[in-house]
Parts: structure tokens; sequence; C-alpha cells
């Protein structure tokens, strides 16, 4: 039963794809800056071990003496673990390699599939009132990502605007259609967003014009271009909306979360 005491909880999105190198870690820190930008309260939870989306907003190694794997299984607090960044509205639970051995130490945790689903839904958080939570998933589909897509309301999936871009995007949406029937019934695809896209490139249009026909609605509107600058922001540990306001990076991932606002105002 649900207690009708507690405040709407926030929206939760999984950025997820198991192939690396597609942009993941980048939407992430910017659709976060984009939405805090546009008035929301957002939390960045860092689930891929590399710790690049920490790295990115510009928390230091020594800052991340409570990270991710101390939240989900329960030896921190939400206030330990949740730090400011320099974005106004914008928090993260930073992550280290310490998260690499996740699956083999939740391996006999009976609820291993469940931990962060817990720790995101316990009534401390409710202090934060955060409006979306975004999840940076690692490049594989384990246990860290099972544990995010069994705690999001939705996933949102980048996708390179490269050769074999579509491959491997059927095995990801298998894993969605099984935790839906298993362990989270309300997971849908929120959008997938194509990322690295050179207009001027045959390529690209073509990965574009076979993502719409094969995935039609669920493809944003919005491209995400190949852009300098957002290559260069993550190294001076900035989102690229602080780090260049009117590139062509900025100006996409505010629609981007536009795109994502105007939808949730639909459900």
């Amino acid at each position: 039963m649900n207690d009708l005491s507690r405040p709407k909880g926030p929206r939760i999105i999984a950025i997820a794809n198991q192939k690396g190198g597609v942009g993941k870690t980048t939407t992430t820190i910017n659709l976060g800056a984009a939405l805090a930008e546009a008035g929301k309260r957002v939390l960045l939870v860092d689930l891929d071990p590399q710790g690049n989306a920490s790295t990115g907003l510009g928390i230091d190694y020594s800052q991340r003496d409570v990270t991710t794997y101390e939240f989900i299984v329960g030896d921190a607090t939400p206030t330990e673990a949740i730090k400011p960044t320099t974005v106004e509205g914008l928090w993260i639970i930073p992550a280290t390699t310490d998260l690499s051995s996740a699956d083999i130490e939740l391996i006999s945790n009976e609820k291993r599939s469940f931990l962060l689903r817990d720790a995101l839904r316990q009534t401390a958080m409710d202090a934060f009132e955060i409006d979306y939570i975004l999840i940076d998933c690692p490049p594989s589909l384990n246990i860290l990502t099972v544990n995010a897509m069994v705690s999001a309301n939705s996933v949102l999936v980048p996708l390179q605007s490269e050769f074999f871009a579509l491959e491997g995007l059927s095995q990801l949406m298998l894993t969605i259609r099984e935790i839906r029937e298993t362990a989270n019934p309300n997971l849908r695809i929120g959008g997938v967003a194509l990322t690295m896209y050179d207009k001027r490139n045959n390529l690209s249009q073509q990965v574009e014009a076979d993502a719409r026909e094969n995935l039609g609605d669920i493809v944003f509107k919005t491209v995400i271009p190949r852009n300098v600058r957002l290559s260069e922001a993550p190294s001076f540990a900035s989102s690229v909306l602080a780090y260049d306001t009117m590139s062509k990076g900025s100006i996409a991932y505010r629609a981007l979360a536009q795109e994502i606002l105007q939808k949730d105002m639909k459900l």
C-alpha cells in the first residue's frame, strides 16, 4: 500500500547502453545540467565503476569516501552519500572502482536486484525534494544495470550515429522486457537519443533514417551533434552548458530536456 503522507517520488531515468563510447555519461551529465537549468532538482547516480560522471562534474577522489556502493548496500545514508556539484540544483552520488566487484559481492544477496530501488525509495530521500534521478549505467548488462532498470520509471538509450549502431540494441530491449515481466512492470523505454550526429555525414543520416524506421516515435526528435565543446567540457570538470552555454551541444541538451519534460507532463 502506498504511503499517502509521503510526497510524490522523483522521475527515475536509467541511461543505458551495453555498448561503450556512445555518449552515455556525456548525456547523463548534460541532460542533468539542462533539467537543473530548467528549474528541476536533479540527482545523478553514478553507477559506472569508471566514475566518469563524478569526474566530469568535479568530484575529486578525495571527496569519494562514500560512494554509490555504500549507498546501495545500506552502509551510508542519503545525507552521507549525496554530494553537491558546481551546478545549482544538481547533486551526485559518486562512484569509484569499488563498484567493479559488485557482481561478485552481491551474488549471495537475495535482494541483489532491488538494492538501488530500495535505497532510492527510503523515506530519508524525501528531504532532498528531488524531481529527477538520472542513473549513469555501466557499459554492460550486469547486476548494476539491472538494479538501475528495476529502480527506474524509464530507460533512455543513447545511440551513436555510427555503423552497427542498431546491433546489440535488441539485447538491451530484451533485458528491458524481462525486467518489466519479472521485477518492474512499470518500466518503459523513455526514448532513444541519437548521439555524435554529423549532419554532413551520409552515414549519420542513414543511421537516423534506420532508427526512425525501425523504432518509430521512441526516437527523440532532438539529435545530439558531434561537437568539440562536448568533448572538451569534462576535462574542465564542467557540463557543456556551463563550459560554453551557446554551443551546439548545449542547445541540443536543452532541447532534449524539454522533450523529456513535455513527455512527462502527458503521463
